[in-house]
């Protein structure tokens, strides 16, 4: 086993294992000696983890957001450089330059072999139609779902009419060409989604309707699973 990945799996064992973990226990994980344990811990500290504790009363690592990723395996490189070059294509602008931004930054963190890999990936995500553009402010959309806060807009459907809904947001999902809002509907006190590109005028209003977006999602997707997207209504 190489010493980074003698390294990682440490990590690994830190992150998952019920704190304090012991040294004697670290070292079963890792399949090294104790001796040889303390050494690796030290190195993980140099390279910016945090771990408390000490030899006779265990370890708990505190995450640091400064800390390198110590390696990945090459499928993993690979669906994450996917991941993030889909939603470079696919995502909202604010999402999709945060998806070429978190890659610059990955690949600036990683060893040389796997930077490299990630600059030449076989995987790469591509679309010839991609998805029309949010005409509201995607990210404060996001941001009241994740508040739990109820919104308004103005919404134009497929034949032209213009209606104003007050909605529970619950999620937003990317339905073949569109990104739709799965929401509650007030005025049709029912499930529906909306086009965000047909959406005007975003309001984010005060009122909260917490904790309710979770088992209001929870049922939504659950009926879409059933009905294979018969239940869209509002496109």
């Amino acid at each position: 086993m190489s010493r980074t990945h003698r390294l990682f799996q440490l990590m690994q064992a830190l992150r998952s294992l019920s704190a304090p973990v012991t040294a004697n226990k670290l070292a079963e994980v890792t399949g090294v000696s104790p001796r040889t344990l303390y050494r690796d811990i030290d190195t993980l500290r140099e390279l910016g983890a945090v771990i408390d504790g000490e030899a006779g009363f265990g370890y708990t690592l505190i995450e640091d957001a400064h800390l390198p990723p110590l390696g990945f395996k090459n499928d993993e490189l690979e669906a994450l450089v996917l991941g993030l070059r889909e939603v470079a294509a696919v995502g909202d602008p604010a999402l999709a330059g945060a998806a070429r931004t978190a890659l610059s930054k990955l690949r600036a963190r990683l060893p040389e072999s796997q930077a490299h890999r990630l600059r030449h990936s076989v995987l790469v995500a591509h679309r010839f139609h991609p998805p029309a553009l949010p005409t509201i402010d995607s990210g404060a959309l996001r941001e009241a779902c994740w508040d739990e806060r109820i919104v308004g807009f103005a919404y134009t459907d497929k034949q032209g009419a213009t209606t104003q809904r007050e909605v529970k947001p619950l999620s937003i999902m990317l339905f073949d060409q569109s990104h739709c809002l799965l929401s509650w509907c007030l005025k049709r006190d029912d499930y529906r989604a909306f086009r965000l590109d047909r959406m005007s005028g975003l309001k984010v209003t005060e009122q909260s309707f917490r904790p309710e977006r979770v088992p209001l999602l929870k049922v939504y997707l659950e009926n879409l699973n059933a009905a294979a997207g018969d239940r869209l209504v509002g496109f």
